[in-house]
């Protein structure tokens, strides 16, 4: 007997309400399941696509450099109880599209103890994502600052040359690159990275 047709006759056996507790279990199983695939799934369907700002990662620059020119704003903002500072080297520097350019974010620990904090990103507008290609970046990396210490922290990027080729982008002359501080192990971080 296959295994189809067991259950099928093992759940016509079943009282009415008995239907409905199995009903109701099974979906109430799935729902659970999908909760837990949604965070990994959504991740990937961000840094494919792009979507909500999400950059990319790339292994090598970009090969070509064009005559068009963005500019990429900095911007630094921390959790409301993180107590260290952190602000951009540079508000703005002009790049020309498929150039690697190089920024610095700062960090200063004020307080007496070492504090390990977390960075997340993204980009503005959301449309430029798919085009905003990170070499090198501290975000998603614990970092833990000395009291007293101020860290420089990179960032390698350019903007990916096939942005010239979608219409879409012909509007654009400004991004920007936004990351908040979060205190280590603080959800909100991951939370923040998801929402964007």
């Amino acid at each position: 007997m296959s295994m189809t047709r067991w259950f099928t006759n093992w759940f016509q056996q079943l009282d009415r309400n008995a239907r409905v507790a199995v009903i109701c279990a099974s979906i109430v199983t799935g729902m659970v399941g999908l909760a837990y695939a949604s965070v990994p799934l959504y991740d990937l369907f961000c840094r494919v696509t792009g979507y909500g700002g999400t950059t990319q990662v790339a292994q090598f620059d970009a090969g070509q450099i064009l005559e068009r020119e963005v500019t990429v704003r900095f911007d630094a903002s921390r959790a409301r109880d993180f107590p260290l500072e952190f602000e951009p080297l540079q508000r703005s520097m002009r790049v020309r599209v498929g150039e690697t350019a190089l920024a610095f974010y700062r960090v200063t620990n004020t307080t007496s103890e070492p504090v390990t904090g977390v960075a997340s990103y993204n980009v503005a507008p959301f449309k430029t994502g798919p085009y905003f290609a990170k070499l090198e970046c501290f975000c998603f990396t614990d970092q833990t600052i000395a009291p007293g210490e101020t860290l420089d922290m990179p960032v390698i990027f350019f903007v990916d040359p096939l942005m010239d080729e979608e219409r879409l982008m012909d509007d654009v002359q400004t991004i920007t690159l936004s990351y908040t501080f979060w205190r280590s192990g603080d959800s909100r971080a991951w939370e923040a990275a998801d929402a964007s």
